[in-house]
C-alpha cells in the first residue's frame, strides 16, 4: 500500500478531455511510519480528497482504471481515502 498525505490542488489551464471534471492533487509520499517519502507528485483525483487526508495512490494501467474514463493518460492517482492505518512504529490518522 502507497499511503501519501493531501497537500492541496493543482490547477492546470489546459487538460486533456478526459480529464476535464477531475481534480489533480499534489500529494506527499509517506513511508509506513508516516515520514516523507520522496518528492510530491501530482495524481488524478476521482474521489474528491481533501487537503490534509491521507490517501491510498497507485501508478501505471491502475491509475487510469481508477478514473471515469479508462483510457485516461495519467500515471498516478488517488484510490482510497484512507480513514486509519498503523505500523508497528507509528498509528496514522485522517483529520476527518
Amino acid at each position: 500500500m502507497q499511503l501519501a498525505r493531501v497537500l492541496g490542488t493543482v490547477v492546470a489551464t489546459v487538460k486533456h478531455e478526459s480529464l476535464v471534471g477531475v481534480r489533480l492533487l499534489l500529494i506527499q509520499p509517506q513511508d509506513e511510519n508516516g515520514v516523507e517519502d520522496g518528492d510530491a507528485i501530482v495524481a488524478a483525483d476521482p474521489l474528491q480528497a481533501g487537503p490534509g487526508e491521507l490517501v491510498e495512490w497507485t501508478t501505471g494501467r491502475e491509475a487510469a482504471l481508477a478514473l471515469p474514463d479508462t483510457y485516461s493518460p495519467v500515471d498516478v492517482a488517488v484510490v482510497r481515502i484512507v480513514d486509519h492505518a498503523w505500523s508497528d512504529a507509528k498509528y496514522l490518522r485522517s483529520p476527518r
